[in-house]
């Protein structure tokens, strides 16, 4: 039995879940996901709980299995609690703020960079160099920081460029001048 996928997944008393044609919907005081699941796996939604089981011991139902689980805990984490990533900013003269539904970066271009931001996403500043994202889709949120990053990734020289608040750049020497 998949060791993730045989946990049960505990349900605060704010959320409540259910399966209709092989989507599971949950929904809480934050807002509310959806997910198809694959039709080997099956979900029986207690009370308290949701348990995930698979009707056969081949290699695709396993791995759908533990995957299933993860998938509807984290929907129950997001609208209960929400997630959220944190970038910071590093280098002279860049910054980002925010007009209207889009976030707007100075990252030493010659040009600004305007970044749509996806629905189901809210991003703060908390400084020009602090940027907050949060959301209740875990995949959404991740993904939206990875692509705020990629505009300009850290370099390992001064360090310059936007990086995860918990992210260490390991920084080179330059080259040193003698042979």
């Amino acid at each position: 039995m998949s060791r993730i996928g045989r946990l049960p997944i505990d349900m605060p008393k704010t959320v409540k879940a259910s399966i209709k044609d092989g989507v599971i919907t949950v929904e809480g005081p934050k807002g509310k996901l959806s997910q198809t699941i694959m039709p080997a796996i099956h979900v029986e939604i207690g009370e308290t709980q949701i348990v995930v089981t698979r009707e056969n011991e081949e290699k695709p139902t396993k791995a759908a299995h533990g995957l299933t689980r993860q998938l509807i805990h984290n929907m129950v984490v997001g609208v209960s609690e929400g997630y959220q990533k944190n970038l910071v900013i590093v280098g002279v003269g860049y910054k980002a703020e925010l007009q209207q539904k889009n976030l707007v970066l100075t990252l030493g271009f010659s040009n600004d960079i305007e970044y749509v931001i996806p629905e189901g996403v809210k991003i703060a500043l908390e400084t020009p160099n602090k940027i907050n994202i949060s959301g209740i889709d875990k995949q959404l949120v991740g993904q939206t920081a990875a692509d705020i990053r990629s505009l300009r990734k850290p370099e390992p020289y001064k360090g310059k460029g936007i990086k995860y608040d918990t992210e260490h750049v390991r920084s080179k020497s330059g080259k040193s001048g003698k042979k």
